[in-house]
């Protein structure tokens, strides 16, 4: 199923800096193929927003059968693998064949703030131990995916209303 790349306002070299300190930190996992890279930034933006009220890299994600897909993720790691910043390696994990991405070049963190920094190890600790699969029906269950039609874009305003489970901003110390 092809996706329409939506016009918004990616902070591309953001968007590509949390893109490579998540392939960095994961790349010695086996488990950590693209599925789970876009379940990761994913929960990366949203998770961030809940806390902040604003994205790391105001990217646009879209309600697809397998989770949330970021829409310019084909094209940053085609571009960041042209610029050989990355390599990817097409690799068997159990029964399924899977994308694992390797660094070639050492991530520049400076464009990213200590608290996002923060909540990208939060979700990585979280998450990336997990398979494709469970990551996939865990996003299942967040409100902005559910909320969404198929294709659509998710609105990262339903944060503010997720059920527990999901939720990661602390409002009983805001009242």
């Amino acid at each position: 199923m092809a996706f329409e790349i939506v016009s918004d306002g990616l902070n591309k070299e953001k968007f590509k800096a949390v893109l490579l300190y998540i392939i960095n930190r994961c790349e010695n996992k086996p488990n950590v193929g693209k599925t789970l890279i876009c379940k990761l930034l994913y929960f990366c933006d949203f998770n961030y927003y809940e806390k902040y009220e604003e994205s790391i890299t105001d990217e646009t994600y879209l309600k697809y059968e397998h989770g949330p897909f970021p829409s310019h993720i084909n094209e940053v790691l085609d571009e960041m693998i042209e610029d050989n910043v990355i390599e990817m390696k097409v690799e068997q994990y159990n029964d399924f064949t899977q994308n694992h991405y390797y660094l070639k070049k050492v991530p520049d963190l400076s464009l990213l703030s200590t608290d996002e920094l923060r909540v990208i190890n939060e979700v990585i600790d979280q998450i990336s131990g997990w398979s494709a699969r469970k990551a996939s029906r865990y996003s299942h269950g967040d409100l902005p995916w559910r909320i969404a039609e198929d294709s659509e874009v998710l609105d990262y305003e339903y944060v503010f209303y997720r059920d527990p489970e999901y939720s990661v901003r602390d409002y009983d110390r805001e009242v």
